[in-house]
């Protein structure tokens, strides 16, 4: 009786064993946006509190991505507004906002903007650096949002870091913008360029005074 209990035991914990196993190799693969998203730190995004960060050399920001709570400061003006409530005070500052921080974000847009569609990957050669990479599309729907029909070519590494990108206004076929993505650096768990240089080898974009607040 006592083996037969055993024996039962075991046929039980290697069954659950089992259950286990097959749950792991059944989890779903992450997307291609979501591995450059992840590259950058993306699984830290929820612990943080709030950032800031300065956008060229005139707008900072300050913002709490749990409330939505976001703070423009100038040199001639300081608007607080919550993004839930935009209004007539605050449109300019939230369409500046957005635009800031698709500049800040890119790789976690690309999960957020739910409503883009996403290209299947392909291998091109970067734009400026004439090197072969990985490329992804990510189109904006023409409806909605400050600029409807946006679409981005994103060229990234084979450590799905994004290296370049071109930038081409309600979709069409000549870029708008193409630029690097350079001096990545690591704040509290978010990587993030903080240098963007065009294709005339001129500065197009700085970042700069990036805090990541953790809670």
């Amino acid at each position: 009786m006592k083996k037969l209990v055993f024996a039962l035991c075991f046929t039980a914990l290697c069954f659950s064993c089992k259950q286990k196993e097959n749950k792991v190799t059944q989890s779903r693969e992450l997307t291609v946006a979501e591995k450059i998203a992840h590259a950058h730190g993306f699984q830290n995004w929820d612990k943080v509190h709030e950032i800031e960060f300065k956008f060229g050399k005139r707008r900072h920001w300050t913002w709490n991505p749990k409330t939505d709570d976001v703070k423009l400061t100038t040199d001639s003006d300081t608007i607080i507004y919550n993004i839930k409530s935009i209004d007539t005070t605050s449109y300019k500052a939230d369409e500046a906002f957005i635009n800031d921080k698709f500049w800040l974000l890119i790789p976690f847009q690309l999960v957020w903007d739910t409503s883009a569609t996403i290209s299947e990957p392909t291998q091109e050669t970067g734009p400026i650096s004439k090197t072969l990479m990985n490329k992804i599309t990510i189109t904006y729907s023409l409806k909605g949002g400050y600029t409807p029909g946006d679409v981005y070519d994103i060229f990234y590494d084979n450590d799905f870091i994004i290296k370049e990108w071109i930038f081409r206004r309600g979709g069409r076929p000549e870029p708008n913008l193409i630029n690097t993505f350079e001096n990545v650096q690591d704040f509290n768990g978010l990587k993030i360029a903080t240098d963007h240089i065009g294709k005339n080898g001129k500065p197009l974009a700085k970042l700069s005074e990036i805090k990541v607040i953790l809670e």
